[in-house]
């Protein structure tokens, strides 16, 4: 009978409502400039009572269409962001109505005080990740990236192995834009010392990246973001920097220079985007170094004085465009290249004093040094996303190719003198290496909402690399280069990754839950075709993340996560053969190199702006840098080998400080204990470990007259890294000023890195019979001037921001 009923009434209401004549009212938004203005809101009411009958907003035509309205009077009221809302006059639908354009003015004075009010902090602490808003700092502009990034929280950059760290954790993956860059150690530092901080808008450090991250880097994930802009027309920003290097005891020449256009045109149903850059750059090193060797009666101190000119041009750039094919539908095609050609001028002096049978005597090598290294790096991107509905349902799919080629060209001539500076022997040797990397990927991601609390993703991904890394030695003997055979190698390396993960998450009034699982099957295959050594390795890993947070109350939140990561070797870490250095020194590769693996555990607590976090992590194999020497030849290989295990414990803390209206603190301090254990580490048990400690704080200081000074100042204290220790306390002051003219869309900028000269390196390696002290000091204090002018509507639809298929891997193809 309740049936029935209720039947009946269902029927009741459907006569009704066929009863009522219904009628679609559709028509489109545009600014002042008749350009359409896309997701305006756009709300029907009744008139005269002006209750809200429907709203929605406008898609990228700026246009907008309501079914199902029944005949009556009604009225508009359409609003967005930077413009005035409009309420139309009443009007009578009577059938399907079109109604003509309605045109938004903009709020001049609306912008001009969320620009001002809403400037964001240096550092922000997000619920997953902590954000540097580089292009509201002025003491970056001017920068590298590589530059910005040592003045990042939790980030430390070893000049010695070239490796960028956080949290004092070796294993970062740096994306740009999503992307993860093809190059690693000393060519991912190249790289990002050619980048201008004035193209970056923020810079992401996640810690604990979530199943749907590929699981390449240890340490977590370092995500660069480019500048961006907001809604429709053209917009173009262009900038301008110098700097000069002001070092003791250094070449005259190290200034650089950097030039950047970033361009954004969107009409219609098309978004075409692009950016260039032209930089030049100019920096010296130093390094001093001592060790000493004792075999078969002889003692031998070295003492060795390295110094390293380095300069170089590049170029960047990058040409897409998305076409918005429906509401719900969009392609992309993006083609993303650049160029860094590098000159280096390496000068060493190594003085030799022995003692045997109590006789004492002393020699000498003197070597020039020269290298020639262009590289070239292109990606192209093929990408398709659909919307099935306003519920965030939606499924995305990326192809891509990437190439990348470095060349280098090196020569070494040495001279040997005996006690008494007179020649005894020269050589003459060069080396050519030519590495091509070629990498194919396709993934797909899907994410499903099963209701407002409730949401599960998905997501296939493919990759194939092929390296071939061709490595020739020659010697200059009877008057030719004579080609030597137990040096020279090619090597090929072959890898396929294919991954599948999932991600479920969950809401409740005080919890949120996310549950992740990601698989990855590798299969790689490394083939040193001189030498004919083959290894070939095949195995799955899982990799797990668990994220939960607890709301307390609207001011205090504790956040809870774990995730499982893991590092694979780089190709050129697994290239078997040595790369000379100088007569005493060479580089050598380990094909057996297993990938390390890191289990990571964080707590956090935050209360308003202030947070507090715990974390430990746990890693197995750790792929680290050792040093061996010869007694007999007495000659140093750095070589790469998997210790046992690596455990990390830190404690870091937040808290901004508003002193006053006009002056703003930031400050982040963390304190660290890393502890390193191996039972057989070149023949010997190894134990080490540290407390170190980290601070970095930034001043912001807002004068009258458009004026801001920032000041910056961080500390990092001696610290351990596997067999390696840093000795000294490093740190730097820096400070900036910026004046805005034009309305702002003119800011001059001038600043100074590490006014005081104390960003430099000492450290020791005491491990076995090495015992070694070095020196490192570089091109760190600068001053830099920027000039950068924003034109055309600067509220421009950016560009979307899209990862690529080949993010995780693309960060393994340098040495």
């Amino acid at each position: 009978m309740k049936t029935l009923l209720t039947l009946i009434a269902c029927l009741i209401a459907c006569g009704a409502s066929f009863a009522q004549k219904n009628s679609k009212l559709s028509g489109k938004v545009v600014d002042e400039k008749g350009q359409a203005l896309a997701f305006a809101v756009v709300k029907v009411l009744n008139s005269p009572d002006t209750t809200i009958v429907k709203s929605g907003s406008t898609n990228v035509d700026g246009e907008f269409i309501f079914d199902q309205l029944i005949e009556g009077n009604y009225r508009l009221s359409v609003s967005m962001m930077g413009h005035k809302t409009k309420k139309t006059e009443s009007f009578a639908l009577t059938g399907d109505l079109k109604l003509p354009s309605i045109v938004l003015n903009g709020e001049a004075k609306q912008l001009k005080e969320v620009s001002v009010q809403g400037r964001k902090p240096y550092v922000e602490h997000q619920i997953d990740k902590t954000v540097l808003n580089v292009e509201n700092s002025i003491v970056s502009s001017g920068s590298t990236a590589l530059e910005v990034l040592e003045k990042a929280p939790g980030v430390q950059i070893d000049r010695q192995s070239e490796q960028i760290k956080l949290n004092n954790k070796s294993g970062v993956t740096v994306m740009i834009d999503g992307k993860t860059n093809f190059l690693s150690g000393a060519d991912i530092t190249t790289l990002l010392s050619n980048m201008s901080s004035d193209q970056i808008a923020t810079i992401e450090l996640i810690t604990n990246p979530s199943s749907k991250y590929d699981a390449a880097g240890n340490a977590g994930i370092i995500n660069i973001k480019l500048k961006r802009n907001k809604a429709y027309g053209t917009n173009g920003t262009l900038s301008l920097n110098g700097g000069q290097g002001i070092m003791p005891d250094s070449p005259t020449d190290l200034a650089r220079a950097g030039l950047n256009l970033n361009l954004n045109h969107r009409e219609g149903k098309w978004n075409i985007f692009g950016n260039g850059t032209v930089a030049r750059k100019a920096s010296f090193n130093n390094t001093f170094l001592t060790r000493t060797t004792f075999a078969n009666g002889l003692a031998s101190a070295f003492t060795q004085d390295f110094d390293r000119k380095n300069k170089g041009v590049g170029f960047q750039g990058k040409l897409g465009a998305d076409y918005y094919a429906s509401e719900k539908t969009v392609f992309g095609v993006m083609i993303d290249a650049n160029t860094v050609k590098t000159k280096l001028n390496n000068f060493s002096n190594t003085l030799i004093n022995e003692v045997q049978s109590n006789v004492a005597s002393s020699n000498s090598v003197l070597q020039d040094a020269y290298s020639n290294s262009p590289a070239n790096n292109l990606t192209a991107n093929f990408n398709i996303k659909h919307d099935f509905d306003k519920t965030g349902k939606n499924i995305s799919f990326d192809v891509d190719y990437s190439n990348f080629n470095n060349k280098k060209d090196e020569q070494f001539n040495a001279r040997y003198l005996n006690q008494g500076g007179q020649q005894t022997n020269t050589t003459l040797l060069r080396n050519n290496t030519d590495a091509n990397i070629d990498i194919f990927a396709a993934k797909t991601d899907f994410t499903l909402p099963i209701n407002k609390t409730m949401k599960f993703e998905t997501g296939l991904k493919s990759s194939y690399v092929v390296t071939n890394n061709d490595f020739i030695s020659e010697q200059f003997l009877s008057g030719s280069w004579q080609n030597e055979l137990n040096k020279s190698n090619n090597f090929i390396y072959k890898e396929n990754i294919n991954a599948i993960y999932g991600n479920f998450s969950k809401e409740w009034k005080v919890w949120q839950v996310q549950l992740g699982l990601r698989a990855e099957h590798t299969h790689s295959n490394g083939n040193s075709i001189t030498s004919n050594k083959e290894v070939d390795r095949n195995y799955l890993s899982l990799f797990p993340t668990v994220f939960v947070n607890q709301k307390l109350n609207e001011n205090n939140n504790i956040r809870y996560s774990y995730s499982r990561r893991v590092d694979r070797p780089n190709y050129q870490q697994l290239n078997p053969f040595s790369f000379y250095m100088d007569p005493y020194a060479v580089d050598q590769g380990n094909p057996y190199l297993k990938p390390q693996f890191t289990d990571n555990f964080e707590v956090s607590y935050g209360y308003k702006q202030v947070s507090f976090s715990l974390n430990y992590a746990d890693t197995r194999d750790m792929i680290t840098q050792i040093s061996q020497q010869d007694e007999v030849s007495r000659i140093v290989s750095v070589i790469r080998q998997n210790l046992g295990r690596a455990q990390n414990y830190s404690a870091g803390v937040y808290f901004p400080v508003k002193v006053a209206k006009w002056w703003n603190m930031q400050n982040n301090a963390s304190v660290y204990y890393n502890k390193f254990e191996d039972g057989n580490l070149e023949g010997a048990a190894f134990r080490a470990s540290k407390v170190a400690y980290n601070f970095n704080t930034n001043q912001t200081f807002i004068l009258p007259q458009n004026f801001t000074v920032e000041v910056s100042f961080w500390y990092s204290s001696p610290k351990v890294s596997g067999v390696e220790q840093t000795t000294i306390a490093q740190y730097a002051l820096n400070a900036g000023i910026q004046k805005s003219l034009l309305n702002k869309k003119l800011k001059l900028r001038l600043n100074m890195d590490d006014i005081l000269l104390t960003n430099y390196w000492k450290g020791a390696l005491e491990y076995q019979n090495v015992n070694l002290q070095v020196t490192n000091r570089y091109t760190s204090r600068r001053a830099n001037f920027s000039i950068s002018y924003g034109f055309g509507n600067q509220n421009v639809k950016s560009a979307r921001s899209r990862n690529t298929a080949t993010d995780d891997i693309k960060g393994r193809a340098g040495g």
